[in-house]
């Protein structure tokens, strides 16, 4: 988590964007109910849709999510028409009250780079709503293009960037890097105040942390038409980062995870982990690679819950310090020690391993890109001290703690951000060694900040490879933590303090276009005009690009 918390190309021309998008077979229904209504109804059969995930050259993997007095089994269809005249696949999938009545199913045998429609079907003649998904490409791929979407706190807005990003109707597939929803309770974050009419009540109101709850959740977000209209029109490749646990995870524990009153992290821990395999329509493997042709491999990266070291504390390091100078030669000592451990984990040693031969596997296949899908910023980001010599009256003090604190932290040559592969320089090291030795043209897409930034990426002095860091689809960012600062100032300094930090925005929402070709990799980071106001549109964009065996950014503009 970032510290912002509180304590272009054509349409998919073989599709008939018309029936498509506008109220046919897969027509988007009541998009404009208030949630509160939205979850009062489907409380029996299908109840939240359909979605798949996990694409491969010949399966995917289908979700849908059906409520009875008892399990009874589904059949599935897939077909490559949307009126079903003809079914290449079909099976059946088994709802259980153990699974919250969540059913998943593989469907295989498929043909590679094809678009099919599938559909449920219960015992009783009931059809859910048709999907559409996709299968991964198999040799020569000129291009492939995903939507990237991070951090959707649904009280402080509506999810704009999945409906903006289903009516393009523009992409191969979605990846979701974390923050899928948020464990807080009602009126924490976002406060009562905070939150948009229409976006309410969360169901529970309590923070959640038994099982029970974690599905109580997800069934809310999950009531959200936009979110299930993006999840019903592409398949979606997903991880989860740290609130779907609870805020600033570990291997160990959390942040926001109190023992004494929220019972065993361990117990807690699996029951996050258990509801969102029932609601995702991910398998059960912490990590997986997708092959995309002969163009690129992606790596969907596990950063939270199976390996990460517990987070450095700037706070703990700092308390009871007589004086500024003082913190500073502390915070200067820890640099020189703990901060550099080499045991320090966040991918751990088995899925390191994974990876390092992953890199290698696909640039010995002739692959031009190897993307990370992970969740926390790779780059580096260094508070700008520029901003504490400028910090307006009334800033409450716990912000000007916090600022302070970062600021000190720069003059020792420390990062702003511990939560992020910034706070574990040994694991960062380890896995751009890895990329170096396999000669890989690395990206990292990364979430979790809420503000969209463009970095190179380097390693001893040698380029390593870019990241492109998704802006949240509802969470706000700095421009809500530092409302008395200009968005433009901020960015401004905080560019000029970091080297590898070409561009950010410190103050939009959205989502990232992201296409892969032979000769470029590309983000187009799309703002929208509002997250308050429900169906406002993308109003600007900034498109980010790196040449094949570059490693570093070529344009932005």
């Amino acid at each position: 988590m970032f510290k912002t918390e509180p304590p272009a190309a054509a349409p998919l021309a073989s599709l008939d964007r018309r029936s498509l998008l506008k109220g046919g077979v897969l027509g988007a229904g009541a998009l404009s109910a208030p949630l509160s209504a939205q979850m009062a109804s489907g409380k029996t059969g299908f109840t939240h849709g359909v979605a798949s995930g996990e694409p491969g050259v010949d399966k995917v993997l289908l979700w849908t999510r059906y409520v009875a007095d008892q399990s009874v089994a589904l059949e599935w269809q897939v077909s490559e028409t949307a009126d079903f005249a003809a079914t290449v696949a079909g099976g059946s999938a088994l709802p259980r009250a153990e699974n919250d009545w969540c059913a998943k199913s593989w469907a295989d045998g498929l043909r590679a780079g094809t678009w099919y429609y599938y559909r449920f079907i219960a015992p009783d003649g009931t059809v859910s709503d048709v999907g559409r998904t996709r299968t991964l490409p198999e040799g020569p791929t000129a291009r492939w293009r995903m939507a990237v979407f991070s951090c959707s706190n649904i009280g402080f807005g509506w999810f704009n960037a999945y409906a903006h990003a289903a009516e393009a109707n523009e992409f191969d597939c979605t990846l979701h890097l974390g923050d899928y929803f948020y464990e807080y309770p009602q009126g924490t974050y976002p406060s009562e105040r905070q939150t948009i009419s229409g976006r309410g009540p969360l169901d529970p109101q309590g923070e959640t942390v038994a099982l029970a709850e974690y599905r109580a959740r997800y069934a809310t977000y999950r009531a959200d038409k936009d979110l299930q209209r993006i999840h019903q029109l592409y398949p979606m490749i997903s991880g989860w980062d740290d609130h779907e646990s609870s805020n600033d995870s570990w291997e160990g524990g959390a942040q926001n995870h109190q023992p004494e009153t929220e019972g065993s992290w361990s117990v807690r821990k699996a029951a996050a982990m258990k509801a969102y395999r029932e609601w995702m329509p991910v398998s059960d493997r912490p990590w997986e690679t997708y092959e995309i042709g002969d163009l690129a491999t992606l790596y969907r990266l596990e950063t939270r819950l199976t390996a990460r070291a517990e987070q450095f504390d700037y706070g703990s390091l700092l308390r009871g310090m007589a004086s500024q100078d003082d913190g500073i030669a502390r915070l200067t000592a820890f640099r020189n020690g703990d901060y550099l451990d080499p045991t320090r984990e966040v991918l751990g040693s088995d899925q390191q391993a994974w990876l390092a031969e992953g890199l290698k596997a696909s640039r010995r296949a002739g692959k031009t890109w190897q993307v990370l899908v992970q969740q926390v910023l790779m780059g580096k980001v260094a508070s700008a001290t520029s901003l504490t010599d400028t910090l307006p009256e009334g800033l409450p003090d716990f912000v000007r703690q916090r600022v302070i604190s970062g600021a000190m932290a720069s003059r020792a040559e420390l990062p702003l951000n511990m939560d992020a592969w910034d706070g574990y320089p040994a694991a960062r090291a380890r896995l751009y060694e890895a990329g170096l030795a396999a000669d890989a043209n690395l990206i990292s897409l990364a979430g979790d900040t809420h503000n969209a930034w463009a970095f190179d990426l380097a390693h001893d002095g040698e380029a390593a490879g870019v990241e492109f860091g998704v802006q949240g689809v509802t969470s706000p960012g700095l421009e809500n933590f530092l409302p008395q600062l200009a968005p433009e100032d901020i960015a401004r300094a905080l560019v000029a303090r970091n080297p590898e930090l070409k561009w950010m925005d410190a103050s939009r929402r959205g989502y990232m276009a992201v296409e892969l070709t032979p000769g470029s990799a590309s983000s187009e980071f799309r703002f929208l005009s509002s997250v308050r106001e429900k169906g406002a549109g993308v109003v600007a964009t900034r498109r980010v690009t790196t040449l094949a065996g570059a490693r570093t950014l070529d344009a932005i503009g």
